[in-house]
């Protein structure tokens, strides 16, 4: 998963910098910011914590999940699948670099010398909290990528051997994290301001996130050997959620306006005030402070045919119990469905520029192009990096979502839950409300093939809290981490495709009607379209499965000449995900090499 992180710099950026010959472990020059003439009171801590704000993260993308049919570039995971990859070669990964490891010297750096600060006792705590907050954070990731990892608590002076120190067992470091989650949501202020700030509820927020995570990676990992530790995490999710749930500051942001309510929380100039946000990241154009959001319709990446699939249709029945659902054309498996849907893909209709022409999809990236975040308004749209939507950090709707799925894997969910979380996301929407009974008797086969795993009394009700989690949160850049907690890697190694083409030829997708694209087999021939008026061929953007030459293009049709959109580069070079050894990163080569307390991860020695 690409994971992007916006930064809002305020104040002074007051922070250690960090530069390492070899990584993290060789050396680290003097802070910029002395012990001895800083940290004195409340507002160091705040200028110096302001730095921090450079690791807040707001996904707009699922590269490297599959919510992905095609990306131009290689991403992380995508570099894993194809087998191109050792230990040998991934320190530019960002994951075991100076520049990660750097971030956690300067949360260390503040909180060693926290003992000198004077003043209220309060705001020295809330900052602490704050520094607590985003080591939690730093640690997560860090876990995410590879299980067992070295704990520091203090900023290491050069000289220090335990910056040489052995990889720590992965209960250490998440009941570690859960320390800092406690002390920062028992310090940190409630009040949030305009929402752009970490606040007791952003602690709660990533309480919730992280429980929900180790509780699933402890349950559905064997080889972690923690499943007996399980419901520990689930139910500090749960908690966490109920003190966000109960403090009455957030709703679900419903106008009545169904599909556009959706739409306003990723395209929006502003969050402020939406109350769905418990925090955000505000981009101001007088600041100069931007982002390029709309590179996400059509530059590089276009969604996946098992994305569309799994919306629900408008009634709240599966699209896949339709009859012919697999041979739907464009135009007609937009039609009646779940109006997230047609918020996230561009879909029929769809004018970027408010003037009534019509979004032509790129077939070549597989057709279904990610609209979700594209800002609707041209005036946002003024160049890369000038573009100036508000972008969640924390939302309300994870902390729901997680909610009913932390209860439905404790056994312990009820019909009132779910009409206190999931419901008032499909209520936001139009849709109908999930019921717990019909859902446990009669478990979508289709999602039972994805996640084989799922067994027990809530089996149907925790494959459609996952596909409600799925749509609601697509393209926000959770969803590889969902795939990896839920041990479901293996949907990772499969072609995902694009839309169905029902034949070579001119085919309407703007749903007027008319023909607007041509699917053809080369430049020299074009015989399908050979009947069609001279203007009408003219005006039809085309796209080919061979150059005149004889070389395959990116893409081809899975039937040759009719089926769904899929791709040269997975026909040439396949996808494997190898389990359990895939679900974890190997620690690059060099850095064992220079600590020879640090052993390699499991399946990567």
């Amino acid at each position: 998963m690409k994971k992007i992180k916006f930064s809002l710099y305020i104040g002074l950026l007051a922070a250690a910098t960090v530069s390492c010959k070899k990584d993290f472990l060789d050396r680290f020059p003097q802070t910029e910011v002395t012990k001895e003439v800083f940290f004195n009171n409340p507002q160091d801590l705040e200028t110096y914590s302001n730095g921090f704000y450079n690791m807040v993260q707001a996904g707009w993308d699922d590269i490297n999940s599959d919510n992905i049919s095609s990306y131009s570039g290689s991403g992380e995971v995508d570099v894993l699948v194809r087998g191109s990859i050792d230990q040998t070669n991934v320190s530019g990964w960002g994951g075991w670099d100076k520049t990660t490891w750097g971030n956690l010297r300067k949360i260390n750096f503040m909180l060693d010398n926290v003992g000198k600060t004077q003043g209220d006792p309060v705001a020295i705590k809330h900052y602490i909290g704050i520094a607590r907050f985003f080591r939690a954070q730093f640690y997560m990731d860090k876990m995410a990528r590879y299980s067992d990892v070295p704990w520091y608590n203090t900023a290491l002076a050069t000289t220090d051997e335990t910056i040489y120190k052995a990889r720590d067992p992965r209960a250490l470091i998440a009941d570690s994290i859960l320390n800092d989650l406690t002390y920062a949501v028992e310090n940190i202020k409630p009040d949030e301001g305009n929402r752009t700030r970490v606040s007791r509820w952003s602690a709660l927020a990533l309480m919730v996130r992280f429980g929900l995570s180790e509780g699933t990676w402890r349950k559905y990992h064997a080889e972690l050997n923690l499943g007996s530790d399980y419901k520990r995490f689930l139910e500090k999710a749960v908690w966490a959620a109920e003190q966000v749930m109960a403090s009455g500051r957030f709703v679900v942001h419903n106008t009545g306006k169904g599909g556009e309510d959706y739409r306003a929380l990723f395209s929006s100039l502003t969050l402020n005030g939406n109350k769905e946000m418990i925090q955000w990241v505000d981009y101001q154009q007088a600041l100069g402070i931007g982002n390029n959001t709309h590179v996400t319709l059509g530059w590089t990446w276009s969604l996946s045919h098992s994305l569309a699939l799994t919306y629900l249709m408008k009634d709240g029945t599966p699209f896949t119990a339709q009859p012919g659902y697999a041979t739907r054309n464009f135009v007609d498996i937009f039609t009646n469905r779940d109006p997230r849907m047609a918020e996230t893909i561009a879909g029929p209709g769809f004018s970027p520029n408010l003037d009534g022409k019509p979004y032509i999809a790129k077939p070549n990236l597989g057709g279904y192009d990610q609209l979700k975040f594209y800002p609707r308004n041209p005036s946002q749209r003024q160049g890369w990096d000038l573009n100036y939507s508000g972008l969640p950090a924390f939302r309300y709707a994870e902390v729901l979502l997680s909610y009913a799925e932390a209860k439905a894997e404790l056994e312990t969910i009820t019909q009132a839950d779910l009409d206190k979380t999931i419901n008032l996301l499909r209520t936001r929407v139009l849709m109908p409300a999930m019921n717990m009974a019909a859902a446990n008797a009669q478990p979508d086969n289709e999602l039972a093939l994805q996640f084989p795993d799922v067994t027990g009394s809530n089996k149907g009700l925790i494959l459609e809290i996952r596909r409600e989690r799925r749509v609601e949160m697509a393209c926000e850049g959770r969803r590889f981490a969902d795939l990896m907690r839920w041990k479901a890697g293996k949907r990772l190694q499969d072609q995902q495709g694009g839309m169905y083409v029902p034949a070579l030829g001119a085919l309407d997708i703007t749903g007027d009607g008319n023909p607007d694209i041509a699917i053809l087999a080369s430049p020299n021939d074009e015989s399908p379209i050979a009947g069609l008026p001279e203007d009408v061929k003219k005006a039809l953007s085309k796209f080919y499965l061979k150059d005149a030459s004889g070389k395959d293009n990116n893409f081809y049709l899975k039937n040759g000449t009719s089926g769904n959109i899929l791709f040269i580069r997975d026909r040439d070079q396949p996808r494997n995900f190898v389990e359990p050894k895939y679900y974890y990163r190997p620690i690059p080569q060099d850095q064992i090499i220079l600590n020879k307390n640090l052993k390699q991860i499991f399946g990567w020695e």
